[in-house]
C-alpha cells in the first residue's frame, strides 16, 4: 500500500483501559502513513478518544446486530457491512476470534491485507500490554514504535492563582477486589480539605453512583468539581488540567497517565508488569496484604511528594 493513498481499519472493542493500550497501535500507523485515511472499528463511548486526539478520521459502532452476522460460520452477510470491509486496504483487528471465522467471513468479502492482533496478552509472558498490541505491526514493517499511550487534549481550564491547584481522585475501577476501602478514602479526602488548600475534582462513572455524593460531602463547594459519568473526551480535558491524580487499577487511571497527568496508583493484585499505566510520571503503591493493608499515611506521603514536583 502506497503511504499517499488507502484505507486501514483498526478493530477494537473492550473497555476504556484496553482502549488506551491500543492508542500506540494507532499513533504508529498514523506516524508510518500520514496520508492513509485511518478509521476504528469500536464502541462510540470509549473509541471517540481517538477522533478527539487526532488520532484516526472515523469511528464506527462495532455493537450493531449486523456484525453478528460475521460471528457465524457461512453466515449470511449484511450488504452495508459487506460494501464496508471492502473498502479497506488493510484491516487490523483485535477483536477475540479463536476460530478465525470472522477473519474468514472479512476475507469473503474484502480483499484487505487481514492482520489478526491479541485480543489481550497472555500475562504469563509478563510483557506489557501496549508491546502486546503494537507486535502484529510488525508485518507492516513497523518497529520499535512508542509504547507510551499519548492523548493530546486541551485543558478545561489553566490553573491560576485564582483558580488553585486540582487534584483529581477516582475512587471506584470496574471491580471492588481493585478498590481501596471507601473508608480509607473518607480519610483521605477529610485530610485533603483540613490540611491543604488543594480543590478535589471526584470522578467516577455508574459504578460509584452511590459513592461518589458520599465522598464529596465533606469538600466545601468552592473547592469541589464532582464529575459523574462525564463523556470520555470532557474527562480527559479536566483531567489534563489537573495537578495531579488518585485512583485504583481502572481505565480511567489510563487516561489519566495518557494526558499526562502526574498520578498515585493505588494497585492490587493485577500482573502490574502487563497491566501497568505506562507514564514517567506514575507511581504505583502496592501492599503486600492487598490494597486493604495499604496504609492511608502512606498514600499521602506519596500525594504530597507528587504535588512538590508539580
Amino acid at each position: 500500500m502506497a503511504r499517499s493513498q488507502g484505507k486501514i481499519l483498526v478493530i477494537r472493542g473492550g473497555a476504556i483501559g484496553d482502549f488506551i493500550l491500543t492508542l500506540p497501535v494507532l499513533a504508529a500507523l498514523k506516524q508510518q502513513f500520514p496520508a492513509v485515511h485511518l478509521e476504528v472499528l469500536g464502541y462510540p463511548n470509549v473509541a471517540q478518544l481517538a477522533t478527539y486526539g487526532n488520532l484516526v478520521a472515523n469511528v464506527k459502532a462495532i455493537e450493531g446486530r449486523d456484525l453478528a452476522s460475521f460471528f457465524a460460520r457461512d453466515g449470511v452477510l449484511p450488504t452495508e457491512l459487506i460494501g464496508y470491509f471492502g473498502q479497506f486496504d488493510i484491516i487490523i483487528s483485535y477483536l477475540y476470534d479463536p476460530d478465525q471465522i470472522f477473519e474468514t467471513n472479512v476475507g469473503r468479502c474484502s480483499g484487505a491485507q487481514f492482520i489478526a492482533g491479541p485480543h489481550r496478552p497472555d500475562e504469563t509472558q509478563s510483557l506489557h500490554a501496549t508491546e502486546v498490541f503494537l507486535k502484529p505491526l510488525e508485518r507492516l514493517a513497523i518497529f520499535e514504535a512508542d509504547t507510551v499511550p499519548r492523548l493530546e487534549v486541551s485543558k478545561a481550564f489553566e490553573t491560576s492563582t485564582t483558580t488553585g491547584r486540582w487534584l483529581a481522585l477516582h475512587p471506584g475501577s470496574g471491580s471492588d477486589r481493585k478498590n481501596w476501602p471507601e473508608w480509607k478514602w473518607v480519610e483521605l479526602i477529610h485530610h485533603l480539605v483540613k490540611s491543604t488548600h488543594l480543590n478535589l475534582m471526584i470522578v467516577g462513572g455508574e459504578a460509584e453512583r452511590e459513592r461518589l455524593p458520599r465522598l464529596a460531602q465533606p469538600v466545601p463547594a468552592t473547592r469541589l468539581k464532582l464529575l459523574q459519568s462525564v463523556a470520555l473526551p470532557e474527562l480527559a480535558q479536566w483531567l489534563a488540567s489537573a495537578s495531579g491524580f488518585v485512583g485504583h487499577d481502572s481505565g480511567i487511571s489510563h487516561l489519566a497517565a495518557a494526558v499526562g497527568v502526574p498520578s498515585v496508583i493505588l494497585w492490587g493484585d493485577t500482573a502490574e508488569a502487563v497491566w501497568s499505566p505506562r507514564s514517567k510520571q506514575i507511581t504505583i503503591l502496592r501492599d503486600q496484604h492487598g490494597l486493604k493493608g495499604l496504609s492511608l499515611e502512606v498514600v499521602i506521603n506519596q500525594v504530597e511528594q507528587l504535588l512538590k514536583k508539580g
